[in-house]
């Protein structure tokens, strides 16, 4: 477990030791409050203080530009450096490797999420004051989020793995991560029959992401997650072991 935790702090110090973390959370901030405050009349036009919009927009700014960012050169560049082989050669299990990077990638993710707090602390705190906050819908719609962002994350790496190139790893990513969002979408459902919606309302992140935003937190929804993320995990370390077999 300490060889872990040490992949994973050297993971996330790289992150900040390079303007990459700066610049996705300078970024997605300010996107994220641009979104928030003008998309379909924004926030003020609400006339509820809410924080639904936020909580929709999230998970789209993380799987369309953050977490494929993120997670492109996870084990690619690894691989194209040649820094993997010499990675892997010490007393290192391969679990351990990806495990550790999972939880860098994952770690600045959560900062990431943890910064848009900012939020609601201005809003319903100083200097905008807008009432008593809800608290039970706040705490599951980050729940959700941390539990949604392990899954993408997750996805991110398996992808990396497969791949020594940082470019197609990116845009893998992206298009996996964007069609498990607009596959519960309701025009695309309108489309098909009945079981087929099922499925794809099933697997959908936007379907699995709504209770969370309402302040309910469903146990189906986090086994979902949490399935996704240890599949992924356990895809990202066969696609490694596979240099074994070669």
């Amino acid at each position: 477990m300490s060889t872990t935790l040490n992949i994973a702090k050297r993971e996330f110090r790289s992150y900040f030791d390079s303007p990459v973390a700066y610049v996705v959370i300078c970024l997605s901030l300010f996107g994220l409050g641009g979104v928030f405050f003008n998309y379909n009349g924004g926030f003020w036009q609400a006339n509820r203080a809410s924080l639904e919009q936020l909580f929709v927009q999230i998970p789209r700014a993380l799987s369309w530009i953050v977490i494929p960012v993120v997670t492109m050169r996870l084990i690619a560049e690894e691989k194209r450096s040649g820094t993997l082989e010499m990675l892997i050669t010490l007393p290192v299990k391969d679990s351990e490797v990806i495990l550790g990077k999972f939880l860098g990638a994952w770690g600045l993710v959560l900062v990431l999420l943890g910064a848009t707090i900012v939020y609601p602390a201005l809003m319903f705190g100083a200097p905008w004051n807008l009432g008593a906050l809800d608290s039970g819908p706040v705490a599951a719609g980050y729940l959700g989020l941390a539990l949604y962002s392990a899954a993408a994350v997750a996805i991110g790496l398996f992808i990396s793995a497969l791949t020594e190139s940082q470019i197609i790893a990116f845009f893998v990513t992206f298009v996996v991560l964007f069609f498990l969002h607009v596959l519960g979408a309701g025009a695309v459902l309108s489309m098909l029959p009945q079981r087929a919606e099922y499925v794809l309302t099933f697997i959908s992140f936007d379907s699995r992401l709504a209770s969370f935003m309402r302040g309910l937190v469903n146990t189906r929804d986090v086994v979902y997650f949490l399935s996704i993320t240890f599949g992924s995990l356990i895809g990202a370390f066969w696609a490694l072991e596979r240099r074994k077999w070669n």
